[in-house]
């Protein structure tokens, strides 16, 4: 865990198309930004409710963010570089450390107390399931509010991180489809559903301290197509969604002989419309099988949902429930829904 000190704090980009108060609503909460595998000592940039921020590592393993721009003279961070504990401004070769704080300017070698003014805006980093974490308002690492998935540490699970995909569509469309168990049969029957197979039994989704639970069980089998023999005749597919609002929710499916497969669906808004999405998963079977498989099976499955999501309209998440019609299998992006308005996000949902 790394708590880097928040020198002072980001407001919405000039540039943004967020509602202003769903900015500062969302901007409370904590988002995955970046895998930890693709952090490295060459500064990159990624963006989190269009601010952007530069991720780094240094020599001694720290990963950082901070805003992307010199406090000097706007030049991004990202084009910089590090050298041993330290961030370089590739524009004048300003100096600086862990914390933000510029201890050289090149230009005046002898200046021996550079002002503050000169320090970054450092945002706080949780590393947890393979990812790196951040929130732009929030300050206290300790008790940040994440998913819970205690599989990822579990020596009998396989832990496995499939590359990220960008979404041109909001997160909160892409976390309702994740969590969506009727689509299955029509979005998903090229994978692993079947078109003659998609009544949605009754299942019941409840309210819970982190947002909402739903178990539904059904006879839709989770094996892709080619392995769909290895599912006995008889078997009951249950399904258990925990969803942490705003836009992470952890899918729990058993399988067969005691297996278990969980999916992590992590959404980064990175823009108005835009999402970069996380997808850390966990197995207890065929855990010496072909990793390549695994990623070829998830980017199928998010393609799918990919294609839903950037078609839909409008394109935001409606919070009011009379701007669109509903059935049964609805309840749990309904009560997902109430629970967003309840927060005090627009019924115009802007993201």
């Amino acid at each position: 865990m790394n708590a880097i000190p928040i020198l002072n704090m980001p407001s919405k980009p000039d540039s943004s198309q967020f509602d202003n108060q769903d900015w500062e609503i969302l901007a409370q909460h904590w988002y995955p930004v970046a895998r930890i595998e693709d952090v490295s000592t060459q500064p990159q940039q990624v963006k989190l409710l269009d601010v952007k921020m530069a991720v780094y590592q240094t020599a001694a393993g720290e990963i950082h963010l901070v805003r992307d721009m010199c406090p000097h003279r706007g030049v991004p961070l990202s084009k910089g570089w590090v050298e041993g504990e330290q961030l370089i401004c590739p524009y004048h070769g300003l100096h600086f450390n862990g914390a933000g704080k510029c201890i050289k300017i090149p230009a005046q070698p002898e200046l021996k107390k550079i002002s503050e003014r000169f320090s970054l805006l450092c945002f706080p980093v949780l590393l947890r399931y393979g990812l790196v974490w951040t929130s732009l308002l929030a300050r206290d690492v300790d008790n940040a509010v994440l998913p819970y998935m205690p599989t990822w540490q579990q020596p009998d699970q396989q832990s496995i991180l499939p590359p990220y995909v960008d979404i041109a569509g909001s997160s909160g469309r892409q976390l309702e489809g994740f969590i969506d168990v009727a689509h299955f049969a029509w979005v998903h029957h090229q994978a692993f559903a079947d078109r003659n197979n998609a009544v949605v039994p009754q299942y019941l989704a409840q309210r819970t301290d982190y947002g909402l639970h739903s178990e539904y069980i059904s006879t839709v089998s989770n094996y892709p197509h080619g392995l769909q023999h290895l599912a006995p005749a008889d078997f009951l597919w249950k399904r258990v969604f925990d969803v942490y609002p705003p836009f992470s929710a952890l899918l729990s499916i058993d399988f067969p002989n005691g297996g278990q497969l969980n999916i992590l669906n992590a959404c980064c808004p990175t823009s108005h419309r835009q999402t970069r999405l996380f997808s850390p998963l966990t197995r207890n079977f065929d855990t010496t099988g072909d990793i390549q498989a695994v990623y070829d099976f998830n980017a199928q499955i998010f393609a799918e949902d990919q294609h839903m999501v950037e078609s839909q309209r409008p394109e935001d998440l409606p919070l009011d429930l009379t701007m669109e019609a509903h059935f049964a299998a609805d309840r749990s992006s309904a009560l997902y829904r109430q629970i967003l308005a309840e927060w005090g996000l627009s019924k115009r949902y802007t993201v």
